[in-house]
């Protein structure tokens, strides 16, 4: 692949100064109009060490506004990155709708500089490369641009400006120990890159090859495409925001075939009080135990919780985190996203909140609120919801293949005990404020979120994380369980 580019392409530089001002010129309109259509732009800049990619990046920045660009040159991860997912870091650096932003390496280095001096496993690659590919086609589907450049150089050019760099006593510092190991084993780093690009290149973000032996061209070149890709892409973008938006009104009763799963849990299951302390006592001791486990072998946990309104969640992150050290644990609570979340991909905002290797991260509400609550009050589009069990499932198994514990519980109530703790919250002054109007119209689609919640569970309970439903009508039955199945979900992962 890499062999067949013309590497003897070159621009004179009178041809070269025309044409770039002129790409220059236009590409700053397309930023601010990219920035009024709310365009998110990501440019990933990869190639060989000494390839151009440093002056790339400011011929680049120098047009656009530098409010809404930003450039991210990526290193080795720092301990703190270390204790996330691979992808984490860099969903902490992607842009807002409107904005540009630009990777200098970026989560390609992974499986190049990574894989060829023995820093990743060969059999993580392919793990890693389809992780890459889910989180660029999820960015692609929430409107993104992502455009992708590998700079090529020739052996004899690379070996000229390396050479050329440490001789100068102003460039040497720009020279690591691994540029040089790429010019020893230029055909194992060759390949390594050819099989990255062809397995990653794909309809929604193919990669471009930019012959670079002759910096005018390369940089005419990226020029050239990235503003053709902005143009093209404005155009759909024109079109997509012209047409209306397709939502689809949550049924009220499943279809044929469709196993209604809330319908066969006991909802009669109790507990009694004098079981219920002792029981609760001895889970939270395991569970103190097991959070000095997991801090010392740094593994992280994620417990998600989901369930009807007043079904107890509440209580049950209380009676989970009673007896745990503070400093260990977190519980972030999720509502309506807000204006800065809403200029993200959905899942952004949840990226933000995992937990590090070592800790016990706490969602009050998570990701599935997509498919519930913007589901059925119809403020996510019917693609935007139906895409998502893809996404959630994608973003769950990437979370678990980085050693999450990952436990997502349902709290099931029955409408009549909903009811019940209702009134008894409206009859309480101290606890008033717990309920809302809101509640009392998500009540009246009960049977539209019924709908949708039997759909998530069927669609996104998978092997590696799997949705435990708990039988709440009990507020003590649920409790325990509740701390049982998360003290076993932890053992199994330190054993």
């Amino acid at each position: 692949m890499l062999d067949t580019l013309n590497l003897k392409l070159a621009l004179n530089k009178a041809d070269y100064c025309q044409q770039l001002d002129a790409l220059i010129n236009r590409l700053w309109q397309l930023q601010r109009t990219a920035r009024e259509r709310e365009l998110p732009v990501i440019i990933v800049l990869e190639g060989w060490a000494a390839a151009g990619k440093g002056a790339l990046v400011k011929q680049l920045v120098h047009p656009l506004d530098p409010r809404s660009c930003q450039v991210y040159p990526i290193l080795q991860p720092t301990e703190e990155e270390r204790r996330y997912p691979l992808l984490w870091r860099f969903w902490q650096r992607l842009p807002r709708r409107g904005a540009t932003a630009i990777f200098y390496h970026s989560w390609y280095t992974h499986v190049l500089e990574d894989r060829l001096f023995g820093r990743i496993k060969p059999a993580q690659v392919s793990l890693v490369l389809e992780q890459i590919t889910e989180f660029e086609h999820q960015w692609v589907d929430d409107g993104a641009l992502i455009v992708k450049y590998w700079l090529h150089l020739s052996r004899k050019e690379l070996k000229k400006r390396l050479k050329a760099y440490a001789a100068d006593p102003l460039q040497a510092w720009r020279v690591r120990p691994e540029d040089w190991r790429q010019a020893r084993h230029y055909e194992a780093y060759a390949s390594l890159a050819e099989a990255m690009i062809a397995r990653t290149s794909t309809g929604t973000a193919p990669w471009t090859m930019i012959e670079a032996d002759d910096k005018r061209w390369a940089q005419v070149k990226v020029f050239d495409h990235l503003v053709t890709n902005l143009e093209q892409t404005l155009e759909q973008t024109a079109l997509e925001q012209a047409r209306p938006r397709l939502s689809l009104p949550t049924p009220t009763e499943l279809g044929p075939g469709q196993t209604d799963l809330l319908s066969r849990v006991d909802l009669s299951l109790s507990l009694a009080v004098e079981d219920y302390a002792r029981q609760l006592a001895e889970q939270q001791v395991h569970l103190r135990k097991y959070q000095f486990q997991i801090y010392r072998h740094q593994i992280p946990v994620l417990v998600i919780f989901e369930g009807w309104d007043a079904a107890g969640k509440g209580g049950a992150i209380r009676r989970l985190t009673d007896t745990l050290d503070p400093r260990g644990y977190f519980v972030h609570s999720y509502a309506a996203p807000s204006e800065e979340e809403k200029a993200h991909h959905y899942l952004w905002r949840f990226w933000q909140q995992l937990p590090a290797a070592g800790q016990i991260g706490i969602f009050d509400r998570s990701w599935y609120g997509r498919v519930l609550v913007e589901r059925v009050e119809e403020l996510a589009t019917a693609l935007e919801w139906q895409r998502a069990y893809r996404e959630i499932n994608e973003f769950e198994r990437q979370l678990t293949s980085a050693g999450v514990v990952l436990v997502k519980f349902w709290l099931h109530i029955s409408p009549e005990e909903q009811l019940r703790r209702f009134e008894q919250r409206a009859a309480d002054p101290l606890r008033q404020y717990k309920l809302t109007a809101e509640d009392w119209r998500n009540r009246q689609r009960w049977a539209q979120y019924a709908v949708a919640v039997n759909q998530m569970l069927q669609r996104t309970s998978s092997t590696h994380a799997p949705w435990s439903v708990i039988e709440g009508n009990d507020k003590l039955y649920a409790r325990v369980k509740i701390l049982q199945t998360l003290a076993s979900a932890i053992h199994r992962a330190l054993k």
